[in-house]
């Protein structure tokens, strides 16, 4: 036999437990005695014993007892409960009300009979408080014993609080069978699940305009997020209009980037854009990134236009206002300061002091102007100058994607923030390739 407690433990509101679950922090008084005779010590709920004491606040005798089998019972025990109880872990412990303290009781994971046995509780309930330097009131034995399970008994009954509790628990239905207990936590965990689910897809349908993506949008990636912010009907009604009508948007958002930048008129420009409208591999510099905007920055030519950064519409009715589309950290592809020649014409206001380059920016010697992603807290500053050139390129690259989708998606993208304050009549061209019109299919461009 070992005690793992013995002297004075705190109670309050008359409550003292034993708990064992990790995941529960044990029943209510209701629960705890569902279906018992008894009403000093509740185990109806696996893993968990409810104790009431005489005393509502203050230190109590409390002793722990763990045998290797069932020990006298000892006369001078007023009240005498036993029940049965097996832990649901291998962490057992005697716990205060609100959890203020605790004592290991290193139970196995086995069936116990347990004794819990008090005296005084009728003198303790009349005071209702013990203060620390007034004589102890009442006193409880816990013991454990190894035995099978059987129902909950009252071996002896002398005071009036504990006749009542008695009373108390013979009202209560009788506890859940585990067949219900497993079945109310399978819905429990299904309802939950499915909260979380419709939560998700309330939080989807409002990014997407009020309606879910297709599985296509869902997983098309490239810069499908950042054209949603601006329209996100257009993508459905790009997703619905077909491989064709993809590919004719995506060349037609590439020329309309290079022609409001100004590249319509350099040669290596134009053939990429005759590549594209012919259905053929985009030519040199295009094939290789590197070379692209090396010809960028060394071409005489190319047009020092800047514009205002894009906007994105206010947010709709009944978006929170902490919503991804409107709030938080939003990375923006190809946003980066005003760059190339144009930089001379337009200064930075975050440039940074010479000599200094951004982490990410390429050496002041490659040849080439200096790229970086812009991270914007909030909605994007419209008066942000950007490189208007630097913008219109990577809508020529995208318009080559494999992908339709991807391709009409991503070249809008590039467009609209290439036509930066203006992308609005760009969109509206957008919409008329999906709009139904037998007489016209839509824009067309020549070349």
């Amino acid at each position: 036999m070992r005690r793992p407690v013995d002297g004075e433990v705190h109670v309050h509101y008359g409550q003292i437990y034993v708990e064992s679950d990790p995941e529960n922090h044990g029943p209510g008084l209701a629960e705890a005695f569902a279906g018992q005779t008894a009403g000093l010590c509740g185990a109806a709920t696996p893993g968990a014993l409810w104790l009431n004491t005489g005393l509502h606040t203050g230190d109590v005798g409390f002793t722990v007892e763990v045998c290797d089998q069932a020990p006298p019972l000892d006369p001078v025990w007023e009240d005498v409960v036993e029940v049965s109880f097996r832990p649901a872990s291998a962490r057992s412990a005697l716990v205060q009300w609100a959890g203020e303290d605790s004592w290991d009781l290193d139970l196995e994971e086995t069936d116990y009979r347990v004794r819990y046995c008090a005296r005084g509780m009728d003198r303790a309930s009349e005071e209702d408080t013990r203060l620390g330097d007034e004589p102890q009131l009442d006193r409880y034995l816990l013991q454990f014993w190894p035995a099978p399970p059987e129902p909950a008994r009252v071996v002896k009954e002398t005071s009036q609080i504990a006749a009542y509790w008695h009373r108390y628990a013979r009202t209560l239905p009788p506890p859940p069978t585990p067949a219900e207990r497993a079945e109310a936590a399978r819905r429990e965990r299904l309802a939950q699940e499915t909260a979380e689910r419709e939560q998700l897809l309330a939080h989807e349908r409002r990014q997407w305009g009020g309606r879910l993506p297709s599985d296509a949008l869902r997983t098309v990636g490239g810069n499908v997020s950042g054209l949603r912010d601006f329209d996100p009907a257009l993508l459905h009604a790009l997703d619905a209009a077909g491989p064709a009508t993809q590919r004719a948007v995506a060349r037609f958002a590439a020329r309309r980037a290079c022609e409001a930048a100004g590249l319509t008129a350099l040669d290596w420009v134009a053939h990429a854009l005759t590549a594209l409208a012919e259905d053929r591999p985009l030519p040199p510099p295009f094939d290789d990134d590197a070379r692209m905007w090396h010809a960028l920055a060394s071409d005489p030519d190319v047009p020092d236009r800047t514009v205002g950064r894009a906007v994105p519409p206010e947010q709709q009715p009944g978006e929170p206002a902490d919503s991804a589309l409107t709030s938080g950290p939003r990375f923006q592809r190809a946003a980066p300061f005003v760059t190339g020649r144009a930089a001379a014409a337009e200064e930075p206001r975050d440039r940074p002091p010479s000599g200094e380059e951004p982490q990410g920016w390429p050496p002041s010697d490659s040849g080439w102007g200096p790229h970086a992603a812009m991270i914007t807290i909030g909605r994007p500053d419209p008066s942000l100058r950007i490189s208007q050139p630097h913008m219109a390129l990577p809508a020529v690259t995208a318009a080559a994607e494999p992908d339709p989708l991807r391709a009409a998606l991503d070249a809008v993208y590039a467009a609209v923030v290439t036509y930066g304050e203006d992308h609005p009549a760009l969109l509206a061209e957008v919409w008329s390739f999906c709009e139904e019109r037998p007489a016209s299919p839509g824009p067309r461009f020549t070349h």
